[in-house]
């Protein structure tokens, strides 16, 4: 009696491990072996498209931490002439141009 309990313990966790083995190995390959064209595409996938506009204005990159930031959010600061943008008041106020 306990051994059969072990065994089908054992057994629910296998096919358990397999599922999930094959869930990701699934989701990795995004459908490329069901019933793709061979194109690689699938034959009803509309087309991509690319990505959306940003509406908070050009990115540019603050030059203390390198995070990308939109021109329109920034806090920005002029040095010669030369507007530079920033994520956060300490970087620029930290900022030696």
């Amino acid at each position: 009696m306990f051994r059969a309990l072990i065994e089908m313990i054992v057994t629910l966790v296998a096919v358990y491990l397999v599922r999930q083995v094959l869930s990701i190995l699934g989701s990795s390959f995004k459908g490329g072996f069901s019933g793709g064209s061979p194109s690689g595409g699938s034959a009803g996938a509309p087309p991509p498209r690319p990505p959306a506009a940003s509406k908070l204005g050009e990115l540019k990159k603050d030059p203390v931490c390198g995070t990308f930031i939109s021109t329109e959010t920034a806090f920005q600061k002029s040095v010669k002439g030369e507007t530079f943008y920033f994520c956060s008041m300490q970087c620029r106020d930290s900022y030696n141009g």
